[in-house]
């Protein structure tokens, strides 16, 4: 017998954040994510010493479910940022970006955890207010009746996932064929309350992406073995569908540790196969056409419903089972005995159709919310940062229909409301010392502390040593590159701001990121005529950005709260 090990105490650790491994580690977590931050974000590279896929990334989704985390600080962190992704898809790296700015920088101050909390927390709302607001200018609305809005936020998703490696065409085309998706999804007689479809995404890699499709009703893939033994389909006003979830390969179910009883002389093999006969005969005699099995159909049951014109597709998958079940009007059958005529479906038609080496069925339906996006791309690496990228715009435009609104990106929403807080602060703090009941000193603190995160995350967007200014009439964000001569005229060196909203050609004067100046009040109210103007804009999801900004705030709240941390070291 193998000697046991005495159970070890488990250690307490107070002050968490004022050790140096705690420190060390948020600042290589902060580098990280910040490395990563925006269209020009530098790649990183995923793999474990056991072998295994290598995945190349710039997504938080992916960057985080590989990242191996131990210190009990970065894992209130980082659960706090996949937990948000899980819920909206978008903002995981602005999340995490600015949560480790706002530990940071209030860790600096030497104020009560209980102050910091209080005021970062009326600064939150302040910002989530003002977010939510008529005159707010960095967030517009969106019309439905046109498709700018909704295809530059689209776009605006893509180009900020450099591992997706699109040239401009392609970045247009995906965008086009992901907003086709998702108006696909939308049911026609659309009432107060919309149940949304899906999109199911087919993959097709080592193909060109601008050979990417999408399809109405489902595609379901099969060999071009089984495609020549089902061929010809009979033509036909509808195709009668019967959906099983049980497998009808005649095996036996699994006892587990039961025993099984069968009486002289019974052979269970042929017992099995006269059930999946007899089942045979029923489908023929109510007249189905197609069979679709989730598992294995038994082959001698193949070649039965063969010779009565039935056509048989097996091993379709659990995942598909729910989107033919909405596209068929199908019940998924459940058990070999007898089928209840309520239980079939139909579809409008059924096509054979080709892409690339592959061979698809396409069930096409009569009415359905259900598409499918091919989606092309030039190898494995590329197609599933492709793939993430083109469910976070499909879920980002879901978001729209419960918040028609978008925010202005390119770093511009985070200037604009630092130019906010900066003057709301210091022309109307009585209001915050009043209810907070704290000091102005404290108050002026917090809110440096707080803007800096904000002008820290705006500038992680630039990567190759250039300079970030902003401007002192909108509050935006504006790149220019390194190395500036002594004297410069700034119309002549900037172009369009961060989100492309505004052009250096106004009457603007702008001022290095940072840098001391005096608060100003932004011009708020965005005005029809001003987003109209321009062709192109960065945009980012309303209802997501919003939802990341609480997250960090409170994230952060929580870890700055922390008085022990107690890890058991067995």
């Amino acid at each position: 017998m193998s000697r046991l090990e005495a159970k070890k105490p488990s250690i307490c650790r107070s002050e968490p954040l004022t050790g140096e491994r705690t420190r060390a580690s948020l600042a290589a977590l902060r580098g990280l994510v910040t490395s990563c931050y925006g269209p020009a974000g530098r790649l990183k590279q995923l793999h474990n010493g056991r072998g295994g896929s290598v995945v190349t990334t710039s997504q938080s989704a992916a960057l985080l479910a590989g990242l191996p985390v131990s210190h009990p600080v970065l894992k209130v962190l980082t659960a706090a940022v996949r937990n948000h992704v899980a819920c909206f898809s978008d903002g995981g790296l602005f999340t995490a970006i600015l949560c480790c700015n706002l530990v940071e920088n209030v860790q600096r101050l030497g104020l009560t955890p209980t102050t910091v909390i209080k005021l970062n927390k009326h600064l939150l709302s302040l910002c989530t207010s003002y977010l939510k607001s008529e005159v707010c200018a960095c967030r517009i609305p969106v019309d439905f009746s046109s498709t700018q809005i909704l295809l530059s936020l689209v776009r605006s998703i893509l180009t900020s996932k450099p591992a997706c490696m699109l040239i401009a065409k392609e970045v247009d085309h995906i965008s086009t064929l992901i907003l086709r998706a998702f108006l696909l999804t939308i049911p026609e007689n659309a009432q107060e309350h919309i149940i949304l479809g899906k999109s199911i995404i087919v993959p097709l890699k080592g193909q060109r992406v601008i050979d990417s499709a999408v399809l109405p009703g489902i595609l379901i893939e099969v060999s071009e073995v089984q495609l020549m033994k089902i061929l010809p389909i009979k033509k036909s006003d509808s195709f009668k569908v019967a959906l099983f979830g049980v497998s009808l390969s005649g095996d036996l179910s699994d006892t587990g540790e039961g025993t099984l009883l069968v009486s002289y002389g019974v052979s269970l093999e042929n017992a099995a196969l006269d059930q999946l006969f007899n089942l045979g005969k029923q489908l023929v005699s109510d007249h189905v056409d197609l069979v679709l099995c989730q598992k294995v159909i038994h082959p001698s049951l193949k070649q039965f419903l063969r010779t009565h014109h039935v056509i048989a597709v097996d091993r379709i998958g659990v995942s598909l089972m729910e989107p033919l079940s909405k596209v068929t009007g199908a019940w998924p059958i459940g058990s070999l005995g007898s089928i209840s005529p309520s239980s079939y479906g139909s579809i409008k038609d059924l096509c054979i159709a080709k892409f690339g080496c592959k061979h698809f069925f396409h069930l096409i339906p009569n009415k359905t919310t259900i598409c499918s996006l091919l989606l092309c791309n030039r190898n494995d690496t590329a197609w599933d940062e492709l793939k993430l990228t083109c469910q976070t715009a499909l879920h980002a435009l879901q978001l729209t229909i419960k918040d028609p609104y978008v925010l202005l990106g390119g770093g511009c929403t985070e200037t604009h409301l630092v130019a906010y807080i900066r003057h709301k602060t210091r022309n109307e703090p009585e209001s915050v010392l009043q209810d907070e009941r704290c000091s102005q000193t404290e108050l002026q603190l917090i809110t440096d502390a707080f803007c800096s995160a904000l002008e820290s995350l705006a500038g992680s967007l630039e990567h190759d040593g250039g300079e970030i200014l902003t401007d002192s009439k909108y509050g935006h964000f504006w790149s220019v590159q390194a190395n500036l001569p002594s004297a410069v005229n700034w119309p002549d060196l900037l172009s369009r701001c961060g989100c492309g909203l505004y052009s250096s050609q106004e009457e603007l004067s702008w001022s290095f990121l940072r840098s001391v100046r005096h608060p100003f009040p932004p011009q708020t109210c965005l005005s029809c005529e001003a987003t109209g103007s321009a062709s192109t804009l960065t945009l980012d999801c309303f209802t997501a950005k919003l939802s990341g900004l609480q997250v960090a705030v409170e994230t952060a709240s929580l870890i700055l709260d922390l008085s022990c941390v107690i890890e058991d070291t067995n």
